[in-house]
């Protein structure tokens, strides 16, 4: 390292240190720079391909307010994804390079959204766990030590917030009906309650990344803590919907001040995260058909904006002439008055 790197990587330490922003033209240390594009493609694949479950049910919903309240919702999953891409795009990196990337298999999603939906209630439990999950984790990235990733943030998680209620609305809805749409609530708990537990990456000493994004303020809590925390909110406003979480060992220590819970099967974490979940084929083919299908999209609007500029070129020029014109003339006029 030279001595001019060194300078760089000091101030770059002391400014993440002071809990100060980096932002797009400041140095970075390129492992840092990598790290955050790997983060926040990650994110950003996730609200795109997480779209795709709950869009399943937009036809189906149960009343014409259930369907608007999904379309809306589905409908920001798409804003947060475009927020985080362009985050993205400020390290360097192209949209394309990282759908590329996601269609190829080279770069993740979220675990969870492998899994199918299969009732209604499962667009509730999405919203109550999933978006519960995505809130806990998110809500301390709007400190992000990468300023445009910290700003899309603060708009994200305040989106997130009203998709978490509205689950919680649903399955409160579900849960105080009829004997059926309780057991329907019930089985949609009992099978998105893992996978929600999972969101939040593995145990913290078999984390590759977690350690050092915590180090540059990336990340402000490790995955352990982020998952105790989940649990903790969880736990007593499953009780209030009348559902159990399907935990037997789920239960508060005084001691600790938290409540404990059992053991998580990683294996099948991992399995899905490689491929292996019962959606994750279904899921990444559709991604596929929606970005070749909307290839004349893209080519019409990338035409509307060349023409656009072209003809805002010329509109320039025009003014600029107009502007020069009118300076001659005011430069002739005054120095007639001065002979």
């Amino acid at each position: 390292m030279t001595a001019s790197q060194a300078a760089l990587e000091a101030v770059f330490d002391a400014a993440v240190a002071a809990d100060e922003r980096i932002e797009p033209r400041d140095w970075m240390p390129d492992a840092y720079r990598a790290g955050l594009v790997r983060q926040i493609a990650q994110h950003a694949h996730s609200e795109i391909i997480g779209m795709q479950p709950e869009a399943n049910w937009i036809t189906r919903a149960p009343s014409l307010r259930r369907k608007a309240i999904l379309m809306a919702k589905v409908q920001d999953e798409a804003g947060h994804g475009l927020y985080l891409y362009s985050a993205a795009e400020t390290l360097g990196t192209s949209r394309d390079e990282l759908l590329d990337k996601l269609h190829s298999g080279r770069q993740k999603y979220s675990s969870i959204f492998n899994y199918p939906t299969l009732t209604w209630a499962d667009v509730g439990a999405i919203g109550w766990l999933v978006d519960g999950a995505a809130i806990t984790n998110q809500v301390p990235l709007c400190r992000c030590s990468y300023g445009p990733y910290a700003r899309a943030m603060v708009r994200v998680c305040k989106e997130e917030s009203f998709h978490q209620r509205q689950g919680y609305e649903a399955l409160l809805a579900l849960s105080r009906g009829t004997e059926a749409q309780h057991a329907m609530a019930q089985d949609a708990v009992d099978r998105w309650w893992w996978p929600s537990l999972m969101m939040f990456g593995p145990p913290d000493d078999e984390s590759t990344h977690s350690a050092q994004a915590m180090a540059w303020k990336i990340k402000r809590h490790s995955n352990d803590e982020l998952r105790q925390r989940f649990v903790d909110i969880a736990a007593p406003q499953a009780e209030s919907l009348g559902l159990t979480l399907p935990d037997p060992d789920l239960k508060w220590n005084e001691e600790r001040g938290h409540y404990d819970f059992g053991p998580i099967d990683w294996d099948e974490f991992w399995n899905v995260l490689k491929g292996n979940g019962p959606c994750n084929e279904q899921r990444l083919s559709k991604r596929r058909k929606a970005h070749e299908d909307g290839a004349w999209v893209r080519e019409a609007a990338a035409a509307y904006a060349g023409k656009h500029d072209g003809r805002h070129g010329n509109d320039n020029h025009g003014r600029d002439d107009a502007h020069g014109r009118h300076d001659e003339q005011h430069t002739h006029t005054h120095g007639e008055a001065g002979a």
